[in-house]
């Protein structure tokens, strides 16, 4: 009987993840913007109220992202229909937004990648930043 494998840890899934991933920096991401892409901005509602948002940047809660974003499902978000030029997902940090877009890859939606280093990065790269409203 084989050894049974030792289970993944949490870097071994992000680096698995990102190994599909053309990440972004935040100065490539507001050029692809620019050229079509759409920032979906995954961070709770309470980052998103506490320190702003990217404006244009269309938000989905992490929990509804796969729904949301497939074109199959009958729980689709219109806004994303699969023929977006790119998705760029944006968590904080750049963590849980590289996970979420590999999980989108499996979905079918292989333009999808995140942004390195998250709304931080784009914030200390001084990008436009506007206050949340609703949140």
């Amino acid at each position: 009987m084989p050894a049974p494998s030792q289970p993944k840890t949490v870097d071994d899934l992000l680096a698995q993840a990102r190994l599909g991933l053309a990440r972004l920096d935040p100065r490539e991401a507001s050029e692809a913007v620019a050229a079509g892409a759409v920032i979906v901005d995954i961070r709770s509602e309470s980052q998103r109220a506490h320190d702003g948002v990217v404006p244009g940047s269309l938000f989905v809660a992490r929990n509804v992202l796969e729904w949301r974003c497939d074109p199959r499902s009958p729980h689709r978000d219109d806004r994303f229909d699969g023929r977006e030029s790119q998705l760029i997902l944006m968590c904080n940090e750049g963590y849980q937004s590289s996970l979420a877009a590999a999980t989108l890859h499996d979905l079918g939606l292989t333009s999808a990648t995140d942004l390195a280093g998250g709304f931080q990065a784009w914030r200390e790269a001084g990008l436009p930043v506007v206050a949340a409203e609703g949140c």
